[in-house]
């Protein structure tokens, strides 16, 4: 790449949880592991790659990864540790640039244009980095190398595991033109299944579009998907990404009626995410409660205020106000949660590994309760 350009590197750990737990176990090697717990209700956090070839996947169901593979190894999480070996990965993103853009404890995005191991190129960098993680850490990582973050992020995920993959100024639009939309980051299920049936399968298809025509179809996000169709994003990487929420959730170990355990529930998620508040000084003037009732079908309540709480009792007080909307529950409750959002003006994630930790540890809030 040319210096006229950004050299941005995408760093994604991989199987991070799993690759811990059989780098710290031996006998977990060359076996498929789950770290969760294998429960009635419990869900799968992360999959080593031998239980990712039966499909077993992060966020599935602990009954249908066990049906999917048998074999399957369940490892109890291990918080503590995940977050102490990502010090040691963020400690040598730092050793190259003081420009990292966590994402959670185990990506990141780098900009190393001007790198301070005074490497001559991104890729060289890349190489440098995953070599240093390897033998410090004893763990692999992939890398995506291009000029903007959109496309390091696609380029990733292309020689996993253990490899890095480049995408040039020069071959940037082409190699989106041939990817199917559903793989493009930022771009859910609902919105590629949106995209298909109205004839967008590819990059290709998405370009031929209007940016006028996108946006009456897609609102606001119709610019950035003229934009990524183009292999454009000029969103840099930023050591303060503003965290927009702070959400904690459990899933209960049964159906619950009871207001009593329901409210129980509702004040332990509460407690989760003013402890992160506390930790990390943000702020909210919004509270939303989620419930998932015993059939699946969701609902949400919300209440925003015109000062930010700041107090444990007033989130409290929120809160119940909010799950309390829905009493007498016509059915049983299985899952609640308490999101913070809203963030008074100024709040930054001055920590964004702990940003990002929050909303993983909201997963093993699940797994523990369960």
């Amino acid at each position: 790449m040319n210096e006229a350009v950004r050299k941005i590197i995408h760093v994604d750990m991989d199987a991070f949880y799993a690759s811990v737990e059989q780098r710290d176990n031996p006998s977990l090697r060359g076996k498929p592991v789950a770290v969760g717990h294998g429960a009635r209700r419990g869900v799968v956090a992360a999959a080593s790659y031998e239980a990712r070839r039966f499909g077993v996947r992060s966020a599935l169901p602990s009954v249908t990864a066990l049906r999917r593979c048998p074999e399957l190894i369940f490892v109890p999480p291990r918080f503590d540790v995940y977050r102490a070996v990502s010090d040691q990965i963020h400690a040598i993103f730092a050793a190259f640039t003081n420009l990292i853009e966590p994402l959670s404890l185990d990506e990141a995005y780098l900009d190393v244009t001007a790198n301070r191991a005074g490497l001559p190129t991104a890729w060289i960098t890349a190489r440098a980095i995953r070599a240093r993680i390897v033998a410090e850490t004893g763990l692999t990582a992939s890398a995506g190398v291009s000029y903007n973050k959109f496309l390091a992020k696609l380029a990733s995920g292309e020689r996993k595991p253990n490899g890095q993959f480049a995408i040039t100024p020069e071959a940037g639009e082409a190699f989106v033109a041939s990817l199917p939309v559903a793989k493009f980051h930022g771009v859910g299920p609902a919105t590629a299944a949106k995209m298909q049936a109205a004839g967008i399968q590819t990059g290709a298809d998405l370009r031929e579009w209007s940016l006028d025509a996108l946006q009456h179809r897609f609102g606001k996000a119709g610019g950035w998907y003229y934009a990524i169709a183009r292999g454009q994003d000029d969103r840099a990487v930023n050591p303060n990404r503003e965290r927009k929420s702070s959400g904690s959730e459990t899933t209960f170990g049964e159906d619950h009626i009871d207001p009593g355990k329901i409210e129980a529930g509702v004040l332990a998620m509460a407690d989760d995410v003013w402890a992160w508040c506390e930790k990390t000084g943000g702020r909210g003037r919004t509270v939303t409660v989620k419930i998932k009732w015993a059939d699946f079908q969701q609902s949400t309540r919300s209440q925003s205020f015109s000062l930010p709480i700041d107090s444990q009792a007033k989130l409290h007080e929120a809160s119940l106000g909010l799950i309390r909307s829905v009493f007498p529950p016509a059915k049983g409750v299985r899952l609640v949660g308490v999101t913070v959002s809203n963030f008074a003006n100024g709040h930054t994630a001055a920590a964004a590994d702990l940003v990002d930790l929050a909303a993983i540890e909201k997963q093993s809030k699940e797994l523990r309760k369960i």
